[in-house]
C-alpha cells in the first residue's frame, strides 16, 4: 500500500480536527445556553437543574470541521425525579419534562424557536449550529440493608428509559487509551474516529442518509479499529475494510454501554446499509494504492476523491513549488520524492 502516512496525518490535523478556538467558542455558547435555561426555569417557577453534563462527540473530542460550521453540541440537563412533578403531584412524563425545558429556553430573539425532538430539546442559532439538550432525571433506588442507595439515570425519550451518557464517555476514553499504540495528538483511535466520521460527512447529500457519528464510533471502538503505530493511512484503510466486512455480515449495531439496546432500526437498517455502500465505493477507489507502479500523485488523487477535497493534491503542488524554488536558488535536489518515514519498499512503487 502506497505510503501516505504524512498526508493523512496532516489532513486529520489541519482539515478534520476541530480547532481549539472553535472548541472554546462552542464551550462559551454551551455555557450561555446553560445560563439561559437556569434563568428560564426560575422565571417559570420550575425546579432547578441538579447539574449539566456535556456528552457525545464534544465530550469525546471527536467533532470534525464543517465548512458551514454546522456543529451540534450535546449538553444534557439533569433533574431529580422527585422534583419533576405534574400539577396533580404525579411524575412528569418524558414529553412534559422536555416541554418544560423547551419553554424555559425559548427566547423571542431566536429566529427559529427551540423544538422538542425524540431524545432532546434542540436550540437553533443563526450562525448555523445548534445545541441539543437531552433531559435526564436522577432516580434513587431503595436503601438496602446497609442503608446504601444507588442512583441511576433516565433520559426523556418517547418515554423515560435508562441511559447514562457519562458511562459512554468513560467507555470511549478508556478504550482510546487501551487500544491506541501512541499517547500523543489525542491518540490514534480518537484520530481514526474523526477521520471516519469526516469521510461519512464528506458530501452534504450523504449526511441525512448515512450512519450517525455514534454508530461509526461504536463500530470502530468495539470491532473494527486496527492500530498501526507507524501508518495512519494503513490504520484508516484497514478500519474501512473491517467496517465494510462487518456490515456485510450484520447491519445492526449494539449500544456500547446499555445491554440489549440497539443503535440501529432493525436488521436492514437504512443508515448502516448506506454506510456500507459508501465504504465499498471508497475501498474500490483506493485500490490504486496497491498497484506496483502507483505514483504519489495517483495516491493523493485517490484520497482526494474519497474525502471530496483537494487537500492532498495541493500538498503535492506545494512540494513541487518548493523543489522549483530550491532549483532556482541554486539548491540541489534529485527531483524525486523520497519515501515517507516508516516506509518499507517492496519492489516498484508499492509501499507497505
Amino acid at each position: 500500500m502506497y505510503n501516505c502516512h504524512d498526508d493523512i496525518l496532516a489532513y486529520q490535523n489541519e482539515e478534520v480536527t476541530l480547532p481549539e478556538k472553535e472548541r472554546e467558542e462552542m464551550r462559551d455558547r454551551r455555557d450561555t445556553n446553560r445560563n439561559r435555561l437556569e434563568n428560564g426555569l426560575q422565571n417559570d417557577g420550575e425546579p432547578a437543574p441538579s447539574g449539566f453534563q456535556s456528552q457525545g462527540s464534544y465530550a469525546h473530542r471527536t467533532m470534525v470541521q464543517h465548512p458551514e460550521k454546522d456543529y451540534d453540541i450535546d449538553d444534557g440537563v439533569y433533574f431529580w425525579k422527585d422534583d419533576l412533578k405534574g400539577p396533580r403531584g404525579g411524575d412528569k412524563s418524558a414529553r412534559d419534562a422536555k416541554e418544560m425545558v423547551r419553554e424555559a429556553l425559548d427566547d423571542e430573539r431566536f429566529k427559529n424557536p427551540p423544538k422538542v425532538r425524540t431524545n432532546c430539546v434542540r436550540v437553533y442559532y443563526d450562525a448555523g449550529y445548534h445545541v441539543d439538550i437531552p433531559v435526564y432525571r436522577k432516580v434513587k433506588t431503595e436503601e438496602d440493608i446497609w442503608d446504601d442507595e444507588d442512583i441511576y439515570y433516565e433520559i426523556a425519550s418517547s418515554d423515560w428509559k435508562e441511559s447514562d451518557p457519562v458511562e459512554v464517555t468513560r467507555w470511549f476514553n478508556e478504550e482510546n487509551k487501551r487500544q491506541s499504540p501512541d499517547t500523543t495528538n489525542g491518540r490514534q483511535l480518537r484520530r481514526q474516529t474523526r477521520l471516519n466520521k469526516a469521510f461519512a460527512r464528506s458530501r452534504e447529500s450523504w449526511r441525512p442518509r448515512i450512519a450517525t457519528g455514534f454508530m461509526i464510533t461504536t463500530l470502530l471502538v468495539n470491532e473494527c479499529y486496527k492500530s498501526s503505530e507507524e501508518r495512519e493511512d494503513k490504520a484508516l484503510y484497514d478500519a474501512m475494510v473491517a467496517m465494510r466486512n462487518r456490515l456485510n455480515n450484520n447491519l445492526e449495531i449494539d449500544h456500547p454501554t446499555v445491554q440489549g439496546e440497539k443503535l440501529t432500526k432493525g436488521p436492514d437498517d437504512a443508515k448502516t446499509r448506506f454506510l456500507r455502500e459508501k465504504l465499498d465505493w471508497a475501498i474500490d477507489e483506493l485500490q490504486v494504492l496497491f498497484e506496483q507502479d502507483c505514483t504519489h500523485e495517483e495516491a493523493l488523487k485517490a484520497w482526494d476523491k474519497v474525502f471530496n477535497t483537494d487537500f492532498f493534491s495541493s500538498r503535492l503542488k506545494d512540494t513541487d513549488n518548493e523543489e522549483e524554488t530550491n532549483n532556482n536558488s541554486g539548491g540541489i535536489t534529485s527531483g524525486r520524492r523520497t519515501p515517507d518515514r516508516f516506509v518499507d519498499k517492496r519492489g516498484g512503487g508499492r509501499y507497505a
